[in-house]
């Protein structure tokens, strides 16, 4: 385990920076958010880290109490890895963070990988909740639990149970509205995106429509 670095400074951001300025931890953050995760699938969706570099900042994370390693029970029997509640308060960090790096987004390059579940950042930040919405997208889909005060805050795939909201959206859609380019009710009232489901989140967007 490498021991840590610091900045040396009576600041609490810097303190904060200590313990998750190194590259890939909030990535790391933003995966554990979906809730228990094995290394293979952590690896998969962090395209671009190295094997070393991941078992280096999971250690690193389990050490500053961000995350714990615990075994699956039979017949899972592998390793997951999860946020412990101080992990876990990160997430308005992430969901600010995802806001103010609109600016810097612009559009998609060649080189850039995409999952379907990164535009969950975006989403909470602009749907009022609580309640489960389901999302269906050309490269998957995924599920938020928004206002979730605990457990995952997303998942891959369809809802576990009826959504109170299911919006189908094209990429490019998304993409312009992660952006901040289109304006969610906007793009739902111009037909972009389709919101089905009996539930106030549901209700909420369709509003204005």
């Amino acid at each position: 385990m490498s021991p840590r670095r610091s900045y040396d400074q009576y600041c609490s951001a810097a303190r904060a920076l200590d313990v998750v300025g190194d590259r890939w931890t909030l990535l790391i953050v933003r995966e554990l958010l979906a809730g228990p995760r094995r290394y293979t699938d952590l690896h998969a969706d962090l395209p671009g880290v190295s094997t070393d570099v991941l078992a280096s900042r999971l250690k690193d994370m389990e050490r500053d109490g961000l995350t714990t390693r615990r075994r699956l029970p039979p017949p899972g029997a592998a390793y997951v890895y999860e946020l412990t509640g101080r992990g876990r308060e990160l997430l308005p960090v992430l969901v600010a963070l995802s806001g103010w790096g609109r600016a810097e987004l612009g559009e998609r390059r060649p080189t850039d990988a995409v999952r379907a579940h990164w535009f969950a950042l975006p989403l909470l930040r602009l749907l009022e909740g609580p309640g489960l919405v389901e999302v269906r997208l050309e490269e998957g889909d995924f599920h938020l639990h928004v206002g979730a005060e605990d457990g995952p805050v997303y998942g891959e795939g369809p809802a576990p149970t009826e959504p109170d909201a299911r919006l189908t959206v094209d990429s490019a859609t998304c993409a312009a509205v992660s952006r901040g380019e289109t304006g969610l009710l906007d793009a739902v009232r111009d037909g972009r995106i389709t919101v089905t489901g009996e539930g106030p989140l549901a209700k909420a967007l369709l509003r204005d429509v």
